[in-house]
Parts: structure tokens; C-alpha cells; sequence
């Protein structure tokens, strides 16, 4: 649990499905007419995948050399193979050359921000940097 999903399952956080019709002052009024008190309304609407994310700033080219993001290769529907033994494009190089890509929630951002440094420094400063990769063989 990184977040409130133990409130949620508590009852101390409830959930609510359907749209909503309007924001009032204090409330969320839903389509159906039902007003609910709230004092803060979080609009978390930033679920997309990152190739979709970059795409908006990136020329097509690249976001297709990029290819896919997260996921291991695990050979599913929604995470096509190869298995590559880590999570793919994130916090190490990728295809697109000077492009390295940096997300997730809280703790992952937070612990990754200094593997993603310490990588970034090695190569300002001429260090050798193999990278792993399974798919490839071993270390490239």
C-alpha cells in the first residue's frame, strides 16, 4: 500500500463510480443529480501509456524506436515479449539515443532519481556503463 488503498478497504476514503455533471463550491454534483461535500477534488486523469505521453513532444520516429515502456516481456497481450529481465526503457538507456525516461509513483521516483543520476554522471565523466539486457545476450 503506497497511497490510501487500506482507507479505501477501511471505508475511511469512499468511492463513488459515474460522471460528474458539474464542480460546485464545496461539492461534486454527479450527472444522476447526487451532490457530494467535498473539500478537495483531485482530477487523476494522467493514466495513458508513456510512449502515448511522449508522443506529444517527440517526432513519430522516435517514439516508435523508443518502443514499449514498463512491463518485463512476460509474453501476455498487454506486455508482449522479449523478456528482458528488468522493467523496459525506464531508468536506464533506450533506443532513442540521449533519450531516458523517468516515472512511476512516489517511492519509485524518489529511489530511482539516484540510480538515474549516478547512471547520467558515469557517462558525463567517461565511465564505462554496460547496460544488461537478456534479450541482446548478457551485457551489451
Amino acid at each position: 500500500d503506497v497511497g490510501a488503498s487500506q482507507l479505501i478497504a477501511d471505508g475511511s476514503i469512499k468511492l463513488k463510480t459515474g460522471s460528474v455533471g458539474r464542480i460546485a463550491e464545496a461539492a461534486v454534483v454527479t450527472d444522476d443529480g447526487t451532490e457530494l461535500p467535498a473539500d478537495l477534488v483531485v482530477l487523476a486523469t494522467g493514466y495513458q501509456p508513456m510512449t502515448s505521453l511522449a508522443a506529444t513532444f517527440m517526432e513519430r520516429e522516435a517514439v516508435d524506436k523508443l518502443g514499449a515502456v514498463w512491463g518485463l516481456g512476460s509474453n501476455t497481450t498487454a506486455d508482449p515479449g522479449p523478456w528482458e529481465g528488468e522493467l523496459r526503457n525506464m531508468w536506464k538507456p533506450t533506443a532513442q539515443e540521449g533519450l531516458w525516461l523517468h516515472g512511476g509513483n512516489l517511492m519509485q521516483n524518489r529511489f530511482y532519481s539516484h540510480v538515474l543520476a549516478l547512471q547520467l554522471k558515469a557517462r558525463q565523466v567517461g565511465m564505462p556503463t554496460p547496460v544488461y539486457g537478456l534479450a541482446s545476450g548478457g551485457e551489451e
